[in-house]
């Protein structure tokens, strides 16, 4: 299974199916699409006529046809609760029912502290593409917004701080680097997640002068946040109609990339390989 957090935009779960396919190809093997909520209310005609598979009815499913066996492959960049408590929460409901599966779990994107340079290395490729499409020229460096979904856990904000961390040595000077979050619970507890992606970005408006600004995306496909038209394009659009000066360019989504596919891949035969072993 390949398993994402779930939308309530069909883009979202079009973008898992079309992911699932090139890893499927990719591995040699069946790979179905899976997501852990939401994705069940969008309208099976907006998916060409089939309904999105969520996780525990797609589970009981398989067991009835005699699975027992399964692993996920998370679309998660760290180790969201999701992973953690979701999965094997929804794993004991089944069981409860009288059948028995087992759900194993690959590592996510990007594990701490090894982190995963293949991941900072499609970031850096998008900004880099994103900054060569810029209008024309600018004397002053980009600065560069890595911008994830936002997390009540430090150690899934840690990823995002890992690759930030790893785009400013692959920068090579080209671009300077900050941080936001889409989502912060509000607190001073949560204040690990650094601003909130509109406050980043008003920041810049009275800062930057000159610099043109790029917004990369640390989403995986589309959603409520990432995509066209989703709260990221609409923060986007509104700092740029307030100041004409400021050049703003968001980077495509990181599963538009054919290089994550070779990720999932090594997360999937890495599993596969240990459960052999053991």
């Amino acid at each position: 299974m390949l398993v994402d957090n779930g939308s309530k935009r069909a883009e979202a779960t079009l973008a898992l199916r079309r992911l699932s396919r090139r890893l499927s190809e990719h591995l040699g093997t069946a790979v179905h699409p899976v997501s852990l909520a939401h994705s069940s209310k969008v309208a099976p005609e907006a998916l060409n006529g089939e309904p999105a598979d969520l996780l525990e009815p797609f589970l009981t499913r398989q067991a009835d046809a005699g699975a027992e066996h399964f692993l996920a492959v998370p679309l998660f960049f760290g180790p969201s609760r999701a992973l953690s408590s979701l999965i094997p929460e929804t794993v004991e409901r089944v069981n409860a029912t009288g059948r028995q599966i087992q759900v194993d779990v690959a590592e996510s994107l990007c594990p701490l502290p090894e982190g995963e340079p293949r991941l900072a290395a499609i970031l850096d490729r998008q900004i880099r593409q994103t900054i060569a499409g810029f209008a024309t020229p600018r004397p002053k460096a980009p600065t560069v917004v890595l911008v994830d979904h936002g997390s009540p856990i430090p150690e899934v904000t840690a990823v995002r701080h890992w690759l930030a961390g790893r785009l400013e040595s692959l920068s090579e000077g080209r671009y300077q680097v900050i941080e936001a979050a889409m989502e912060r619970r509000p607190g001073p507890e949560y204040a690990f997640n650094g601003p909130l992606l509109e406050e980043a970005l008003q920041q810049l408006e009275t800062e930057q002068e000159g610099a043109p600004v790029v917004v990369a995306m640390q989403f995986i496909g589309p959603g409520r946040h990432a995509g066209q038209g989703g709260d990221v394009d609409r923060i986007c659009r509104e700092a740029a109609s307030r100041n004409q000066r400021l050049e703003i360019a968001m980077t495509r989504l990181v599963g538009e990339d054919d290089a994550l596919i070779e990720i999932l891949a090594d997360r999937t035969r890495r599993k596969l390989d240990s459960e052999l072993q053991s």
